[in-house]
């Protein structure tokens, strides 16, 4: 069974082992021991914390493999990006160039750097692994979070946002760097992530260009990969927009991957999960249903085959599985079908 959990401080050889594996442009998960100690640390406390609003706290998940006990997978959730350091996206719109006299009307993209998902939950930090990439282990990874902001909704903001991993090959190089790199950067685009993630973002301040830059003054190779994901980050990007994400211009400063936002209450699985008074008992098999228990610092999620009658007000589970998810009848069980 796949159970999705808080990180624990026991983890930290499977997440080091993780930020290793994920490679480059994983800005959230840096090769960096006294930073993934750092982010293990935070993310204990922020589960252990009292919130009636959305603050600098960052939780962290990982998924295990119950039968093995090894953890396979990381997705997290920080509650309000941009409150200690400058959160950066270029946006990309349109400037008009028009004359009436000479008869000219001609529309340009333009790419401007801004701070506007400042105080946004940002969901971030997912990655599986290669062997376990099947079944519901996908789903649950990514959905499961917004079963924890749907029963912790004050603890989050009205917007939420991901950024998807932009384009770059395997030794790390993203066109869109490239050119920035050429005309105002001498680092290369492993380096600059990898700055970032770590937090040390102030060069961004100091050495990105301050005004516009016209898209069409670009390389080819940039322009093309503007809002565009990497291949690994397909499946990813498919299930945010199934669950009513979408893109509006943003993408980032470095590979200028897309970043898709969606308001808490239009999210299908948060519109669509249903909480149930847990009894034990036999159910008959019929569908991938996710659970997840109400819990905070012992949070757990998983899916199973159940049968789901949503016109009910109970749920039974068997025990294998309300053992899983530390349940006991007459808790609260969160429910809904993949």
């Amino acid at each position: 069974m796949m159970i999705l959990r808080p990180i624990q401080q026991c983890d930290y050889p499977a997440l080091l082992k993780i930020a290793h594996e994920s490679g480059h442009g994983f800005t959230s998960l840096p090769n960096n021991e006294a930073l993934l100690q750092k982010k293990i640390g935070h993310s204990i406390s922020s589960f252990a914390k009292s919130a009636s609003h959305p603050g600098d706290e960052g939780y962290l998940f990982v998924l295990e493999d119950s039968e093995t006990g090894e953890v396979v997978g990381t997705s997290a959730i920080e509650a309000a990006v941009g409150l200690d350091d400058a959160f950066y996206h270029y946006h990309l719109s349109k400037a008009i160039h028009s004359s009436r006299t000479l008869n000219v009307y001609k529309a340009v993209d333009i790419l401007t750097l801004c701070n506007d998902y400042t105080g946004a939950t940002e969901l971030c930090t997912l990655f599986l692994k290669d062997g376990y990439r099947k079944n519901s282990n996908g789903k649950l990874l990514s959905k499961a979070r917004f079963m924890f902001i749907k029963q912790h909704q004050e603890r989050f903001a009205e917007t939420v946002i991901a950024e998807m991993r932009g384009v770059s090959n395997e030794q790390g190089s993203s066109p869109f760097w490239q050119w920035l790199e050429e005309h105002f950067f001498s680092m290369d685009f492993p380096t600059a992530d990898y700055l970032t993630g770590i937090g040390q973002k102030v060069f961004i301040a100091e050495l990105m260009p301050k005004y516009p830059i016209y898209v069409n003054l670009l390389s080819e190779e940039a322009q093309a990969v503007i809002g565009k994901v990497h291949n690994n980050t397909r499946p990813a990007i498919e299930l945010l927009k199934r669950e009513g994400f979408t893109f509006n211009g943003y993408v980032d400063i470095f590979d200028a991957g897309p970043t898709v936002e969606a308001k808490v209450d239009n999210i299908a699985t948060i519109r669509n999960a249903k909480n149930f008074t847990v009894t034990i008992g036999e159910n008959s098999d019929e569908t991938a249903i996710m659970l997840a228990n109400d819990k905070l610092n012992d949070f757990r999620a998983t899916v199973a085959q159940l049968n789901l009658d949503e016109t009910s007000s109970e749920l039974t589970l068997p025990q294998a599985i309300a053992d899983a998810l530390h349940l006991q009848a007459g808790d609260i069980v969160t429910a809904t079908r993949i």
